[in-house]
């Protein structure tokens, strides 16, 4: 897989049309990996010129400023910018919701203004421009429900880019109970991803995943590497691996287009 990194593309004299901002998830985390590379496969199949800053990239501090921590948020935030606009980076694509509500809403006021999208956005606009096509294929008749991450949903608003996927794969979208400005959230923003539950008689991932089940979906799709983990472990808890599959978007784009 050909990634280039800011730093490469500099010594080269290039510059690249479009900053790809892994996450730490996506950087890490074993499952998310998958979403990362899915992605990259469609960036490659349709000749965007993409970059990483590769070791450059520090976390967003959004689990810092969420915690309450907003010190350390500024610290990370200005150590990011600083790096950003070296590049002169003009437009961000992230996998991750954190890192795109972050990027997105709360660098700006620090000096780092950008284009900033989140992926499915980014990949509603080149089936729209006509450069990525999507047959449905393995996916055509199955049925898909769509859990909204809560930064990119509720947060940003972005409802429509997500499920405009959903329908380019010739798959029926069924809808949760709660969905949209009503979504549930997966139990793992404002950094409770990295904290032990609180007392109660049920996990929140656990009662999302109910609400999946309901639907009789063949596959849940997710926007978010955090969603991913908790909607991963709802469905392992309820022992319906087989019946019920969780996939990042990008990955049913890859998949769908034999990537």
């Amino acid at each position: 897989m050909k990634v280039n990194t800011m730093a490469k593309m500099m010594a080269k004299g290039e510059t690249a049309d479009v900053l790809f901002w892994v996450g730490c998830a996506g950087s890490f985390d074993d499952r998310a990996k998958k979403i990362t590379r899915a992605f990259v496969k469609i960036l490659n199949h349709v000749g965007i010129n993409f970059a990483v800053l590769g070791t450059e990239e520090s976390c967003t501090g959004d689990p810092a400023k969420r915690a309450g921590n907003e010190f350390l948020f500024q610290m990370q935030a200005m150590g990011n910018i600083q790096v950003l606009n070296g590049y002169e980076v003009k437009k961000i694509v992230t996998t991750c919701p954190h890192c795109f509500n972050t990027l997105k809403n709360e660098y700006p006021s620090l000096g780092g203004e950008y284009e900033v999208m989140h992926h499915t956005q980014f990949l509603q606009q080149l089936i729209n421009e006509g450069k990525l096509t999507v047959e449905g294929g393995v996916f055509k008749g199955k049925k898909i429900t769509f859990h909204d991450p809560c930064y990119l949903g509720r947060a940003n608003d972005v409802y429509e880019a997500p499920r405009a996927l959903v329908e380019k794969l010739d798959a029926e979208l069924v809808e949760m109970k709660r969905c949209k400005s009503k979504g549930l959230c997966c139990g793992a923003g404002g950094a409770q991803m990295f904290k032990e539950a609180e007392p109660g008689n049920k996990e929140i991932n656990v009662e999302r995943t109910e609400e999946a089940i309901e639907t009789k979906a063949d596959i849940v799709a997710v926007g978010c590497p955090f969603c991913m983990t908790m909607m991963t472990d709802g469905v392992k808890t309820k022992n319906k691996e087989e019946d019920l599959k969780v996939f990042d978007l990008s990955e049913l784009i890859a998949q769908a287009n034999d990537l």
